[in-house]
This record gives structure tokens, sequence and C-alpha cells, in this order.
């Protein structure tokens, strides 16, 4: 299920420059890099597709930012998958060096690489995040899919830094029925921030 990258090639499922739709950082101009390769499987997973890294094809760091340098926003979004599978020392720094932010989006679930700027951790309850992670995480952000994930959620909340921002998130296709729980939720604990796909409410990438 997961081919972690050998060389200085990574295996991109897909780029593209769009706003980052949810989280800390929503709204903002953003230029995402998928990755593929993932050994968490989420069944509820929207990108299945980029379990198999062997699908996608490998580009060199300098095509990478090639095609990221294309674009007016500085914000870099490294995503998949499971990003942290693959080495990204080398490709945070290339991107730092042109004036980029680095952001990633993990699970936690693989050992921390590259030089990052904001880590957005969002564990998940099929390959738990490694416990050296979670205290360097920005922002922790919980994907809701049913009433029981509240308390696994506050396990979390409970070891990430004081200064991490907290978001609940309603699965996508369980939104109807989590999202007012969330609300609710937010309300007895209001620690806890409400964090929205608008990206898929407005249809974009």
């Amino acid at each position: 299920m997961q081919i972690a990258s050998t060389s200085n090639t990574l295996p991109v499922m897909e780029a593209f420059y769009t706003l980052q739709g949810e989280g800390f950082h929503q709204g903002r101009a953003a230029y995402f890099i998928r990755l593929g390769g993932c050994d968490v499987g989420c069944f509820w997973c929207d990108v299945k597709d980029s379990w198999d890294a062997s699908k996608h094809p490998q580009y060199s760091v300098n095509q990478i930012l090639h095609e990221a340098k294309k674009y007016p926003g500085r914000l870099a979004v490294i995503t998949g998958g499971e990003p942290l599978l693959h080495d990204l020392t080398e490709l945070t720094i290339a991107l730092q060096e042109i004036g980029f932010e680095t952001n990633i989006e993990t699970s936690g679930s693989s050992p921390l690489s590259g030089n990052w700027n904001w880590i957005c951790l969002s564990p998940k309850k099929f390959k738990a995040p490694l416990p050296e992670i979670i205290p360097l995480a920005h922002e922790l952000k919980v994907v809701i899919y049913n009433k029981h994930d509240f308390e696994w959620a506050e396990t979390y909340a409970n070891q990430v830094s004081s200064s991490c921002k907290l978001y609940l998130q309603p699965e996508w296709d369980k939104a109807s029925s989590v999202t007012p729980m969330i609300i609710s939720y937010i309300q007895q604990n209001p620690k806890w921030q409400m964090s929205l796909q608008v990206h898929k409410y407005l249809h974009i990438p």
C-alpha cells in the first residue's frame, strides 16, 4: 500500500493552486502538493487513489519547485496520502529558500522529516501518531465520524502544547448528522473551534 521514496524524487499524485479550505489557514491562497503513499487506510478517505505510491509519477524537487513558482501565493501545503512516508527535508528547505511557508497535513504516524512553519496533526484511529510528533503540532484537527470521537479527540488535546490550535471537523459524508453534535460540543468546550471543508462547499480543488 505504501512505497517510501529512496532518492531525490517524490511520487506526486497531484499539485494545484487553490485556497486552503480548512483549519487555521482557511481561505489563504495555497499551492498543494499531494504525495502518493499511505499506510493508514481510513475507510472514509476521499483520496484513496493516493494510497499506492507506485501509481504516481516521480518528480524531482526541482520539477516540483518549477511548478510551484508559477503562482503568486507563497504557502505550500504538503499532504497525501501520508506525506511523512517520504523524507521531506530537501523539498521543504528548497521551498523555504524561494520564499514559501511550508505546511504539512499529517496523521503523524511516521517519523517527522522536513522544515515546517506549520504542522497540522490529524490523528487517525487506524494508525496512531508517534508520541514525539504530538507536542510539535501547531494545529490539532480531529475528524469527527461519530459521538465517540469526541472523547478520543480529548486524549490528543491533552497531549499537544498549550499553544496548539484545536479543531473539530465533520467527516464529509456524515456532516449532516455530526455537525450539530460538533456545534453543541464546542459550545460546552470552547477551547475547540469548528473546521469545515469550505473548498467542498465552494466546489474548488
